[in-house]
């Protein structure tokens, strides 16, 4: 700050010092000027011109230096009182720019929240045909046809419920409802609910559950669940089941899914939480969108849930949840 306010007065300062500097030039050149008194004046100003500015540093750089230290975007309530008039007009321009800038943020706002209102209500208007749907499927005669259509089903349901939670996740605190939860009946429900699909690859699940019992939101922590399933049919081999195991560490419940597909590799792994993050050995392939994960992780964050990932290439994967204790 110091530099800038030498650097803004450097013209003024300039003109000081030269006016000095000539009034010693003339004393020296003319004879008739007596020299000592004028360099004894020129000292004198000299001084007075430098308590000058240091006093006149602290009063004009103070609502600059509050300016700089400001940081909230809208709220100009703890900006300090303009005093010069320069200083009232940057004040003016400040007040200008952001009350424009806060009423954009509003129209953007409510311009989002109408696209995701828009969007919600879509996604619940495409349940009532997918019903019907469903219903139509199970009456197909041909077991094959059945299965394949309800396999087709059952990624259209999955993709207009991923999407359905991707619009809630920003505002799922509103939307929390903690209490006790048989982990055994969720996971059940969910499981039944791919059975169509595990049949077609042939796939089982093995169940070992010895803590059932855990505090959370049922609607959220089915949800993970879902994910963690659906990935687990999905890369696992054809004709192996899957292992859910649970159990208490460290005075936690822990639930564990266990794959036995390919795995993933260890530079993948680091990131497969991130958004629309899909893995590196098939990038190619376009089956997966790298949602899932991520949309699991933050619920799972919001819930206090640790979400955790290890695996062994071409020795599966594990997912554990590690659910905190009711306090």
């Amino acid at each position: 700050m110091i530099r800038d306010f030498i650097r803004e007065r450097r013209s003024w300062l300039l003109l000081l010092l030269s006016m000095q500097l000539l009034l010693l030039l003339l004393a020296f050149v003319d004879s008739a000027i007596p020299f000592l008194p004028v360099l004894y004046a020129v000292g004198l100003n000299t001084l007075l011109c430098i308590g000058f500015v240091i006093l006149r540093y602290s009063r004009e750089t103070s609502f600059y230096r509050e300016l700089d230290a400001w940081d909230h975007a809208y709220d100009l309530t703890g900006l300090k009182e303009a005093g010069s008039p320069l200083e009232q007009r940057v004040q003016s321009a400040v007040t200008r720019q952001s009350e424009r800038f806060r009423k954009e943020t509003d129209e953007h706002f409510l311009l989002l929240e109408q696209e995701k209102d828009d969007m919600l209500a879509w996604i619940h208007e495409m349940k009532t045909p997918l019903t019907a749907m469903k219903l139509m499927i199970e009456r197909l005669p041909e077991e094959a046809l059945r299965q394949q259509m309800m396999y087709e089903w059952l990624r259209i349901h999955h993709l207009l419920d991923r999407q359905l939670h991707q619009k809630r996740i920003p505002f799922m605190e509103k939307d929390l409802y903690f209490e006790q939860l048989d982990l055994e009946a969720i996971l059940h429900g969910e499981i039944k609910a791919l059975q169509s699909w595990c049949i077609r690859k042939g796939i089982g699940f093995d169940l070992m559950l010895e803590e059932k019992l855990v505090v959370s939101d049922a609607k959220w922590t089915a949800f993970i669940l879902r994910q963690l399933l659906t990935n687990a049919v999905k890369y696992n081999c054809e004709g192996s089941d899957v292992e859910i195991i649970s159990g208490e560490a460290e005075g936690h419940l822990m639930l564990s899914i266990k794959d036995a597909g390919e795995g993933i590799t260890a530079r993948d792994l680091p990131r497969i939480f991130e958004k629309g993050f899909t893995s590196t050995q098939n990038h190619q392939s376009s089956a997966a969108t790298g949602m899932g994960l991520y949309l699991a992780k933050q619920a799972a964050d919001s819930l206090s849930i640790q979400l955790k990932a290890a695996s062994v290439p071409g020795a599966g994967s594990t997912f554990t949840l590690i659910f905190p204790r009711e306090k």
